[in-house]
């Protein structure tokens, strides 16, 4: 398993190389924007076929993950699934899958801005989570404190050997923890976007995944 050690308001956390957030002390697992069921629900509404295997894929990932550390507690922080109709056709193989991931952990569903929470694929449905000194949302606030959240599907750019590379990232200062797109089909926002550079501090700090995390400070 490949991680970026780092503490955010005392907690000793992880930040995996698939983008899933890993704190030991608690057990626990979090991953944002899983987006499942994405293909479906583009079909539906432009008509663009796009193959359909995402769900699959992003499955297989987080089983992966789950597997490697043996999580007891799954925190999903929002836009699961591309939306509620998408959340409805999922096939029932893969509806199966998400239903064996939950067995024997306590697994959370936090609501996004896509879907208000899976009602029928078991687990408990929240709008936020506090655990000790971290609060789960899915978009981040104001005032911060504390907050691990998603909604932004973070990327950076490191510049090196010649070429800038790019990839989803975490995201962090001292208030502020944000999560990088879990899920297969779910494209990015830069961290020099308006919106990120606003809202992170100057000294925050980007955590690129991938099969070695990697930390710089945030590209602006």
């Amino acid at each position: 398993m490949n991680f970026h050690d780092f503490t955010f308001a005392g907690a000793a956390l992880k930040a995996l190389g698939s983008g899933a957030l890993w704190w030991p002390e608690e057990v626990l697992l979090c991953v944002s924007d899983l987006h499942l069921a994405k293909s479906e629900r583009v079909a539906r509404r432009s008509g663009q076929a796009l193959p359909p295997y995402e769900t699959r894929d992003t499955l297989e990932r987080l089983a992966g993950d789950l597997a490697a550390t043996q999580a007891r507690t799954v925190i999903c922080l929002g836009d699961s699934f591309d939306d509620l109709t998408a959340a409805a056709s999922l096939p029932e193989q893969e509806r199966l899958w998400i239903t064996q991931l939950q067995a024997g952990r306590r697994w959370v569903w936090i609501e996004g801005n896509h879907d208000p929470g899976p009602l029928e694929c078991g687990g408990t449905h929240l709008q936020d989570l506090t655990l000790g000194p971290l609060t789960f949302r899915h978009i981040a606030t104001a005032q911060g404190g504390g907050e691990v959240s998603g909604h932004y599907h973070p990327k950076a750019g490191l510049y090196a050997r010649g070429r800038t590379i790019t990839r989803p990232a975490f995201l962090l200062d001292t208030r502020r923890l944000i999560l990088p797109a879990y899920g297969t089909y779910t494209g990015g926002l830069h961290s020099h976007s308006d919106v990120l550079g606003t809202l992170m501090a100057p000294d925050a700090l980007a955590i690129l995944t991938g099969p070695v995390p990697t930390c710089v400070p945030m590209p602006r």
